[in-house]
């Protein structure tokens, strides 16, 4: 009887550590969740490893005039590869792809230094449909 609290000690940590583990492992679970999105198929999965979000800015809705997109993609995107993804996913006929890359920049707020992070961005040109980025 005089050895019991120590028993209890011992024991207590154990099951501490299985709630941290089923804690951590919900918390994996959801993080999967929230990330992964629903897709109609397979064609769309193309246009999610290749997109990004399309890029607006006053020169883009210039551009919007003239049949031509902008988008941001990612770093290891080809024209081939935006190409299919465009037309799976808007259901429009792509003429030519323009690809530009913006790099990296030096910012400065006061004495911190920063670097403002560098891009990939895409020009669609179409030659059959219109995309809806912005709806009025």
């Amino acid at each position: 009887m005089a050895f019991e609290f120590l028993k209890r000690k011992k024991e207590e940590p154990k099951k501490a550590e299985k709630k941290t583990e089923k804690k951590t492992e919900k918390k994996a679970e959801k993080k999967v969740k929230e990330t992964a999105l629903p897709l109609k198929n397979k064609k769309d999965d193309i246009a999610f490893r290749v997109l990004k979000n399309p890029h607006v800015t006053e020169k883009s809705t210039f551009l919007n005039e003239r049949d031509q997109y902008v988008f941001k993609v990612f770093e290891k995107a080809n024209k081939y590869e935006i190409k299919k993804a465009i037309e799976n996913l808007y259901n429009v006929e792509v003429a030519s792809v323009n690809i530009v890359h913006i790099g990296a920049k030096e910012r400065r707020v006061g004495k911190t230094k920063g670097i403002k992070q560098g891009y990939k961005k895409a020009i669609v040109k179409l030659s059959k449909g219109k995309i809806e980025i912005l709806e009025r």
